[in-house]
C-alpha cells in the first residue's frame, strides 16, 4: 500500500481543508455551517496525521522510491502539496478548531504548522524549479498546471500568516511578519505569472494534452484566488501594523489588485470547465489529479469572500456563495471517488506516464 505513496496524496488534505476555511470566510453564514466547517477541518487534520504517518513508513521502507519522486519530471512538482496541507490545517485550527480545542491550543498548532509549512514551501519554491532547470528533460509541450504546485506555498503562507499578525506583540514583531508575508506574496505571484504564461502557450500550441492532465488546468486558479485572498487579509492586518498612509494603501491595494485578478480567475474558470467537459465527453479517467477541482476553486471562493467584505458588494457575495456550492459539489465527487479507489486498491498502483495515480 505504501510503496507508491507520493506527495500528491496531500492534495486531499488541501482540498478538504479549504472546504472548511472557505466556509468560515463566507460573507453569508447559515445555522450549522460553522459546525460543519469545523468537522471538515477535523477531517483534514486527521488526513494530515494519517498521511504523514503513512509517509514515514513509506520513507523507512521505500527510501529509494521516495527520493525518486524528486527526480521525476512530473511528480517532483507535487512536492508543494505537503507544505500547503500543513498551512491549510494550521489556519483551520485558528479560524475554526478554536471552537473545539480552545484558542491557546489552536494558536499553538497554527504557529507550528505555519512555520513548518512556510519553511518547506520556501524550499520547494527554489529546489523543485532548480531541479527542473538542471536535471529534468523539459520538452516544449511539458508545461502543465502542476508546475505551479511548488511555487504556490509562499502565497498560502502569506494568506494564512495574516491571521497570526494580531497575535504577535505590537511593533517590530508584527511588522516583521507582515513584511515577510508581503515578500512571500511577491515570490509566488511573479513565479506564478511566468508559469501561467507557459501553460497558456502550451495550450495554444499543443492543446490540452492527455485526458489525465486536463484537471491540472484548474491549478492555475490556485495562485489567482489565493493572491486575492492574501492581498485583502494582509490589508486587514496592516491596519494594526503599518503607519499611515501605508495601512490605507494596503487596504486599497487589496481591492485594486483583487478585482482585476478575480476577473481573470473567472475567465480561467470558464476555460478550465470547458476543457474539462470536452475531456469528459471523450473519457476522463479518475485519478488523484481530480483534487485539482477542489483547492483552486476554494481559493477563488475565499478571494471572492474577502473582496465582497471589503467592497460591501452584493454581487460578489452571491458569487462567493455560488463558488462555494461548486466547491462542495467538487469535493463530494472527488472524495467519494478517492475513497472508492482506495478501497479497491487502484489508487495505490504505480503512477502512469501522465499525471497522478490512476484508479480506473
Amino acid at each position: 500500500m505504501f510503496e507508491n505513496l507520493g506527495p500528491n496524496w496531500y492534495a486531499s488534505v488541501m482540498g478538504t481543508g479549504i472546504v472548511a476555511i472557505a466556509a468560515a470566510l463566507l460573507p453569508v453564514q447559515v445555522p450549522g455551517l460553522r459546525t460543519a466547517a469545523t468537522a471538515a477541518w477535523a477531517l483534514a487534520a486527521f488526513l494530515l496525521v494519517a498521511l504523514s504517518a503513512a509517509w514515514t513508513v513509506h520513507w523507512t521502507r521505500h527510501r529509494d522510491r521516495a527520493r525518486a519522486y524528486a527526480a521525476h519530471p512530473v511528480m517532483a512538482h507535487f512536492w508543494g502539496a505537503p507544505a500547503m496541507a500543513l498551512l491549510t490545517v494550521g489556519n483551520g485550527a485558528l479560524s475554526l478548531g478554536r471552537d473545539w480545542i480552545g484558542l491557546p491550543a489552536a494558536l499553538g498548532i497554527d504557529i507550528v504548522l505555519w512555520t513548518a509549512g512556510t519553511l518547506l514551501g520556501l524550499v520547494t519554491a527554489v529546489w523543485i524549479p532548480y531541479r527542473a532547470m538542471t536535471s529534468h528533460r523539459v520538452g516544449p509541450d511539458a508545461a502543465f498546471g502542476g508546475w505551479l504546485m511548488p511555487v504556490v506555498p509562499p502565497m498560502v503562507s502569506a494568506a494564512t500568516g495574516a491571521a497570526l499578525v494580531p497575535h504577535l506583540p505590537a511593533g517590530q514583531p508584527r511588522l516583521a511578519l507582515l513584511l515577510a508575508c508581503y515578500a512571500m506574496f511577491g515570490i509566488s505571484l511573479f513565479a506564478s505569472v511566468a508559469i501561467t504564461a507557459q501553460i497558456w502557450s502550451r495550450l495554444m500550441h499543443h492543446g490540452p494534452g492527455p485526458a489525465g492532465m486536463v484537471p491540472t488546468v484548474w491549478i492555475v486558479l490556485g495562485p489567482l484566488g489565493q493572491s486575492v485572498t492574501a492581498a485583502n487579509l494582509l490589508g486587514n492586518a496592516a491596519t494594526t501594523t503599518l503607519p499611515r498612509p501605508y495601512a490605507t494603501g494596503a487596504a486599497v491595494f487589496g481591492a485594486l489588485y483583487g478585482v482585476p485578478t478575480w476577473g481573470f480567475a473567472m475567465m480561467w474558470l470558464l476555460l478550465a470547465a470547458s476543457l474539462t467537459l470536452r475531456a469528459a465527453r471523450r473519457g476522463l479517467p479518475f485519478s488523484l489529479t481530480w483534487w485539482s477541482f477542489t483547492f483552486p476553486v476554494g481559493t477563488c471562493t475565499t478571494g471572492t469572500s474577502t473582496l465582497a467584505e471589503r467592497l460591501h458588494s452584493t454581487a460578489l457575495t452571491a458569487a462567493a456563495v455560488a463558488l462555494y456550492v461548486l466547491l462542495l459539489t467538487a469535493w463530494v465527487t472527488v472524495a467519494v471517488r478517492t475513497a472508492r479507489g482506495s478501497l479497491r486498491g487502484g489508487l495505490f498502483l504505480p503512477a502512469p506516464v501522465g499525471v497522478g495515480t490512476a484508479a480506473d
